[in-house]
């Protein structure tokens, strides 16, 4: 099956991506996505924007050259009890937010520590996504991970540039592997993400989806394989795991 969606982008408003919002929409085009999601790095990070670039998303159309515009942010995970750095003010006016850890954020962890940090961060209600939840430099407690994810009603992303030579994460395909035989167990859904910093990166998932398929992955478990898996996202409480009966893993 081919991914919709890719709520994983960044903009030159990062600092360390390379491509305009303009040009990453370009590229959801081409690739035939339905909508892209901006979720240019919180300010947090060194190099970044400021928070009144995401106060500012009002100046953008909701749909251009076809595509549905999903307007969120990549927020850092600044202690072990998952605070954000990002201010109610502005996580209110988000579609979606994407938390992660990040080095120049918060210190390596033990298990324990990384494990807390990520279901506090969980607990936000803001919070749709946790991002690249497969890196040994923060090592996990998967199980007590997915279980978190299903209480709480979050998906969990398997991130393709996590898998790419070069990456600065350690051991992403081991540890995606085995979040994902957990979330396999529990049912807890996934979302497929980029991880773009460059215009030709957006949509790119082929990794992930190598790696699905060598799994025999449940596809009605990948959120990007129906229109309700944005909606699953966007509505986090309100919206039931679709179920995309008929499909073979084989497809995905």
């Amino acid at each position: 099956m081919k991914p919709l969606f890719d709520l994983h982008t960044h903009t030159i408003a990062s600092g360390h991506a390379y491509s305009s919002l303009k040009e990453n929409i370009e590229a959801a085009a081409e690739r035939g996505l339905t909508a892209l999601g901006i979720s240019d790095h919180a300010p947090a990070m060194p190099g970044t924007c400021h928070s009144f670039h995401f106060g500012n998303y009002k100046v953008i159309r909701e749909s251009l050259l076809g595509i549905r515009i999903v307007k969120g942010i990549e927020a850092n995970i600044m202690d072990y009890d998952g605070t954000l750095d990002v201010e109610e003010d502005i996580l209110g006016r988000l579609e979606y937010v994407i938390a992660s850890l990040h080095p120049p954020c918060i210190p390596f962890g033990t298990t324990e520590q990384n494990t807390r940090a990520l279901a506090g961060a969980m607990a936000n209600p803001y919070v749709k996504i946790i991002g690249h939840p497969d890196d040994d430099r923060y090592p996990l407690d998967y199980e007590e991970l997915v279980l978190a994810a299903k209480r709480e009603k979050v998906a969990l992303e398997v991130n393709n540039s996590s898998f790419c030579p070069g990456s600065g994460r350690q051991n992403g395909v081991r540890n995606a592997r085995t979040m994902l035989e957990y979330c396999c167990r529990f049912d807890v859904p996934v979302v497929l993400g980029s991880d773009a910093h460059i215009w030709y990166d957006v949509g790119e998932m082929s990794r992930c989806r190598a790696l699905l398929r060598e799994m025999d992955f449940p596809p009605e478990l990948v959120l990007n394989y129906s229109p309700e898996g944005l909606d699953f996202i966007l509505k986090r409480n309100g919206a039931a795991l679709p179920v995309s009966g008929g499909v073979s893993a084989g497809e995905a």
